[in-house]
């Protein structure tokens, strides 16, 4: 885990749910500064994502359904760890998945939390390179609505500052992967 760690002390449990992906905890806790209170969080196991660029210096994005915000928003290719899983396999098998490319080049651009102030999610960013688009790529998960975009990094660029619906680990992710675009 990035950055150091103090761990407060749990003084109780109030409530806590099991979801498919991640957990949701209430719990009261001592704070490092010896403030007590209620706090909740969600327990995700992270995530990992690629910028995928192809020979030609487009990234390759998804515009994908999402239920919580009712809409559709542009993406980078990502996914949640599975259990014990390097977040680079995860990622390995997500962009093919969503995207129907695979990459030979991996680098790691970085990880970061993705919404510290209610989550412990971590994302893990890679810069994914030498793609080749796949003859048979799998299938996507029942539940993803997804549409694959190409874009120059200027177009993303633009799009992001226009106030175009883009997710948040796409803009940092995008913003670590810019010395290898530019």
């Amino acid at each position: 885990m990035p950055l150091g760690r103090e761990l407060p002390q749990l003084l109780k449990q109030c409530l806590l749910y099991k979801g498919r992906k991640f957990n949701f905890e209430v719990n009261r806790l001592r704070l490092p500064n010896k403030a007590e209170g209620d706090w909740e969080c969600i327990r995700h196991p992270g995530g990992a994502l690629a910028v995928p660029v192809t020979d030609e210096g487009k990234l390759v994005l998804v515009r994908q359904y999402r239920f919580a915000i009712q809409g559709r928003i542009l993406e980078f290719p990502a996914g949640t760890l599975e259990r014990n899983e390097d977040p680079q396999e995860t990622i390995q098998r997500e962009i093919e998945e969503e995207t129907g490319y695979s990459a030979q080049k991996w680098d790691k651009l970085g990880e970061f939390f993705l919404a510290p102030g209610y989550s412990d999610e971590i994302i893990y960013a890679f810069l994914a390179r030498d793609l080749e688009k796949l003859e048979n790529p799998p299938k996507q998960d029942e539940d993803e609505d997804i549409e694959t975009v190409l874009m120059t990094p200027e177009e993303l660029e633009k799009a992001i500052l226009n106030g175009e619906a883009v997710d948040a680990k796409s803009i940092t992710s995008f913003m670590l992967a810019r010395p290898f675009l530019f």
